[in-house]
């Protein structure tokens, strides 16, 4: 598996956990499905508290673009392309 694959499954978990979804494991949830508006059908707040699940975790904070971070928290795998490239940079 690699190292993308490994943190999205990371990620899965930490979205589970940091959210308390009751109705979903993270072996259910889609690495490419959409966060909002389909998927998990997140909102803002749900984004806000990932973004600091994500920091605390990972210590890599998203800016103020709402533009940059729509794309980013689009799905599992936009979530782990940028962490890991924060982690790289």
């Amino acid at each position: 598996m690699s190292d993308l694959s490994l943190l999205c499954e990371e990620l899965k978990v930490l979205i589970v956990d940091t959210l308390a979804l009751e109705d979903v494991t993270a072996s259910e949830v889609e690495t490419d499905a959409l966060l909002f508006g389909g998927g998990l059908d997140l909102d803002s707040i749900d984004a806000l508290e990932i973004a600091m699940a994500i920091e605390e975790k990972y210590g890599v904070v998203l800016g103020d673009d709402p533009d940059v971070n729509q794309k980013i928290f689009m799905s599992v795998r936009t979530l782990a392309e940028f962490v890991s490239g924060s982690l790289e940079d």
